[in-house]
């Protein structure tokens, strides 16, 4: 049974939360890199008896700098949450990145926020990590400012695999260009999608495969095509399984893309309920038939070969 966690909006933390061991990040993906700081925190909170919270921020920066840049995440805040749970964090801030807040300097950062209000025995950050306004702040200054501010910087090093550094970006790369299978390597866990199943045109149906529908929100985008999947339902211990088509749906002229889930030897309606779909293998590119029979004739194929990725 996973513990009881204590979620806060903002900095004012309870006083049982100060003097704790904060992990400060986006955390996207909850990855073995991540995984591998909060092991380390780990025995940082066993030795001297201390609490493991976790500072985010929403949206992530770097897409409340870029509006444009839509698909970018690789889990949500919920899954994000529920991930860093698991992993033995006793409270997550999360922190709304808005034009104030991103107009604090790094100094006041440092002295207003850390020191003053959540008075961190240590700071546990990447090598990368950068804050404050126009993002002066990185952990050179953090160390500098150590022994003012009471606080110890920890600064692992980053986790190798293939030569490659284990990050957020790296496996942002791996699902975009279809490399599903090392992706879910690196998570340590089947890349996931939650979303609400929305009433669609009822294409599939029309020829014989029913499908709930899915918008992809600002996950990022795999590669587009067929996946073997397994689907989640809210309050319910028990995975279904499918089949999913990700992509525009050429045969049928659309211009948004969608994710088309077809859950094997189910019936009820999920018509707004919210669904978590397991990407667990790749199957095929999406691709355009000449007719509804051609598309058929390929959906039975493609179940065939699902079944088989899901045994």
């Amino acid at each position: 049974m996973v513990k009881k966690i204590r979620n806060y909006n903002n900095f004012n933390i309870s006083s049982i939360h100060k003097n704790s061991i904060i992990l400060i990040g986006n955390f996207d993906g909850v990855h073995l890199g991540h995984q591998k700081l909060f092991k380390l925190a780990e025995k940082y909170k066993k030795k001297f008896k201390l609490k493991i919270g976790v500072v985010t921020f929403e949206p992530m920066p770097k897409m409340y700098f870029n509006k444009k840049l839509k698909n970018f995440r690789i889990s949500n805040l919920s899954q994000k949450k529920i991930l860093l749970q698991k992993l033995g964090a006793d409270f997550i801030i999360t922190k709304r990145f808005d034009k104030n807040f991103s107009k604090v300097k790094y100094f006041s950062f440092i002295r207003n926020i850390l020191y003053k209000k959540i008075q961190p025995k240590y700071i546990f950050v990447s090598n990368n990590f950068r804050f404050g306004n126009k993002r002066e702040g990185n952990v050179k200054k953090l160390i500098e400012r150590e022994k003012n501010f009471c606080y110890k910087i920890i600064k692992p090093r980053p986790l190798i695999s293939k030569k490659k550094i284990v990050s957020s970006s790296f496996i942002r790369k791996l699902l975009s260009n279809g490399n599903l299978k090392y992706a879910n390597k690196l998570l340590k866990r089947n890349w996931s999608i939650e979303s609400v199943v929305q009433k669609g045109r009822q294409l599939g149906k029309k020829i014989g495969f029913p499908t709930c529908n899915l918008d992809i929100k600002n996950y990022v985008i795999p590669r587009l095509g067929v996946y073997a999947v397994k689907i989640h339902r809210k309050n319910t211990s028990k995975a279904l399984k499918g089949i999913a088509n990700l992509g525009y749906r050429p045969t049928f002229n659309q211009k948004k893309i969608l994710l088309e889930v077809h859950i094997f030897n189910f019936s009820s309606n999920l018509y707004n309920k919210v669904l978590t779909i397991d990407f667990i293998s790749f199957i095929r590119n999406e691709k355009k038939f000449k007719n509804i029979n051609q598309l058929r004739k390929q959906i039975s194929s493609d179940l065939v070969m699902a079944k088989k990725k899901l045994n």
